[in-house]
């Protein structure tokens, strides 16, 4: 999981919470800031699954090539 997607968590949760407590106490700052925040994090959240997603497409691009490699070699060896 990439440490982008923790801390936007960690924000949105923030966010979530201060905004919560600024509707209880009518304070339209707390809420705004709040709100913020939590737009802050769901965003650095999404950025955090793209760089996953990149990430584990690379991982699967590198097994596929490590395979067909395998394979060719073992192919080259039958062929000796």
């Amino acid at each position: 999981m990439d440490k982008d997607r923790i801390k936007g968590k960690m924000e949105d949760m923030g966010g979530r919470v201060e905004r919560q407590v600024g509707e209880w106490t009518g304070d339209e700052k707390a809420q705004s800031e709040g709100a913020a925040h939590q737009l802050k994090g769901k965003i650095q959240n999404a950025v955090g699954k793209v760089k996953d997603k990149v990430r584990d497409a690379a991982d699967d691009a590198d097994k596929k090539m490590d395979h067909e490699e395998r394979k060719i070699n073992r192919e080259k060896e039958d062929a000796a």
